[in-house]
Formats: C-alpha cells, sequence, structure tokens
C-alpha cells in the first residue's frame, strides 16, 4: 500500500484528532506499531506538528469513520490527482538535523551495548554517522565521552522501528551465515546431533520358540500329605538307631 507523504506527521494528526487503533495508524503510516505508541506518550515525534491527511487529499472523513467504527478494518489512502515519481531509495548515511546530531553519541552508546552483532556500517547507516565517531564511541575516546548515556535511536527519531529490525535481522542472518562457515571449514557440518532415539538403533525381538508342552504338571499339596510325609521321615530314623 502506498504510504502517505510526511508519514510521522500524519501520524502525529492521526493519533490527536481520531479514535483509532495504534495498529491502524502503524499500518496507514507505514511506522512501528510501537514508534505510534511513542508518539502518544510523547516519548517521539516530539515538536512535529501533525498533518492533517483529509486536507491534503490523502484521506477522507468517510473512511476515518468506517475505520473507527471497527478496529479490524484499515485505512486506504485516497486515489491522488497527480502522478508522483517513485521515491528512489535512500543511500549511504542518513541525513541527521542539527537539532538532533547531538543525540547520535547516545544511539550509537545504545546501539553498540543492545545490538554488538550491527556492523559498522550499519550503525552509521542507522543514526547517520561516520565510523570514526563510532569507532570514539567504542572505545571512550570520544571528547564527550563522560557524558554519553545509551539512548534508544528510535525514542531520539534518528531511525524508525522498521529500520532498526531489518538491521538487527539482517546481521544476525550474517552471522548464522559465518557460523556456519566456521563450522565447515573446521570440518563439521553445522548441524546439531540428532537425538538418541533417532540414532540408535531398535533393540531386536527375540522370538519365542514354541517348544512341545513337557513340562509336568505342578502338584497340589495340602496338610495331610505333608505331615504324613514327615511321618515316614521320622519312622526311618528311628528305625535306623
Amino acid at each position: 500500500m502506498a504510504q502517505p507523504l510526511m508519514p510521522k506527521a500524519t501520524a502525529v494528526w492521526l493519533v490527536e484528532n481520531t479514535s483509532l487503533t495504534f495498529d491502524q495508524v502503524a499500518d496507514f503510516c507505514g511506522l512501528h506499531v510501537l514508534e505510534v505508541k511513542g508518539i502518544a506518550d510523547g516519548d517521539v515525534a516530539q515538536g512535529i506538528k501533525g498533518m492533517d491527511p483529509v486536507v491534503s487529499g490523502q484521506l477522507t472523513r468517510a473512511e476515518i469513520e468506517r475505520c473507527q467504527q471497527d478496529p479490524d478494518l484499515r485505512l486506504q489512502v485516497s486515489e491522488s490527482k497527480y502522478k508522483l515519481p517513485p521515491i528512489a531509495p535512500r543511500k549511504g548515511p542518513r541525513y541527521t538535523p542539527v537539532s538532533r546530531r547531538q543525540d547520535r553519541p547516545d544511539a550509537i552508546a545504545w546501539l553498540l551495548r543492545n545490538h554488538p552483532e550491527l556492523t559498522d556500517a550499519q550503525v552509521s547507516k542507522l543514526v547517520g554517522t561516520t565510523k570514526p565517531t563510532i569507532q570514539s564511541v567504542r572505545d571512550r575516546s570520544h571528547w564527550n565521552s563522560p557524558n554519553i548515556k545509551p539512548v534508544d535511536p528510535v525514542t531520539l527519531g534518528l531511525c524508525t522501528q522498521i529500520e532498526l529490525d531489518a538491521a538487527v535481522q539482517k546481521a544476525a542472518r550474517k552471522a548464522e551465515r559465518e557460523r556456519r562457515k566456521a563450522d565447515k571449514a573446521a570440518g563439521g557440518t553445522g548441524e546439531t546431533l540428532l537425538p538418541a532415539s533417532e540414532t540408535t538403533a531398535p533393540e531386536p525381538r527375540h522370538a519365542t520358540i514354541a517348544e512341545p508342552e513337557k513340562e509336568e504338571e505342578k502338584k497340589s499339596y495340602d496338610a495331610d500329605s505333608v505331615f504324613a510325609s514327615l511321618k515316614d521321615v521320622k519312622i526311618e530314623d528311628e528305625n535306623e538307631d
């Protein structure tokens, strides 16, 4: 689905002026639901003025009212009268406003502490910084190192939650590939051991050979027969004396 122009400013307006759920606003603006929740709490998009999507022709009042009545519905962007050229994906580090540049060391420290699997290039792209700055924060040689406190870059507005999640997933996949490659180079297969139930052969079942019934029937003993045999033994002993 096409995203509206100025999605964060649109999300601010929808949160402040409608009763739409966070999921509906996030889906329409292409944001993460946690970002929308942060906008409602005042932690994200501070100082951003909301933009009315109805005035800009991106939504209609009827569409907003329709989705307010059912939380499971999703907003549909109104068809624009003008065809806008596609936006090319951004390459290289992002542009960071001057007012946010002092927050970059805090964001770098947070990423290095919570996501060490991210490469310097990924961190640079997320917060719009350079590799020397990342290295200075890592080895605590930054000029403002005593005052650096790790802060989530999404909260600071330096990147979106979707971009952060995508970078973390990409780094995890790369680490998994490198681990398998190292295991293969070391002679292993990179796979875990199979359970014993699959690798152990079942015990052979011993076939029972049917033998003819040659066993004698068990004799049944009673008290009289037992005492009678004892008396016979005693008498024999006296005769022997």
